[in-house]
């Protein structure tokens, strides 16, 4: 079954800058939500960690 998909990938032209692309892609979406989870505040981090624990009335 690889063996068709190769096949079919190698005549198309330009196939090989996909890849290239979807690691560019996943890299900075990657370090861009590194970014945001250091940069959160920790009063944030301290709330929203407490919630399950807290008792809703409603």
């Amino acid at each position: 079954m690889l063996k068709f998909v190769k096949h079919n990938l190698e005549t198309i032209v330009g196939v090989e800058v996909y890849p290239i692309i979807s690691l560019t892609i996943f890299f900075v979406v990657f370090v861009a939500f590194f970014i945001w989870a250091m940069t959160y505040s920790k009063e944030k981090i301290n709330e929203l960690s407490e919630l399950p624990f807290k008792e809703d009335n409603n």
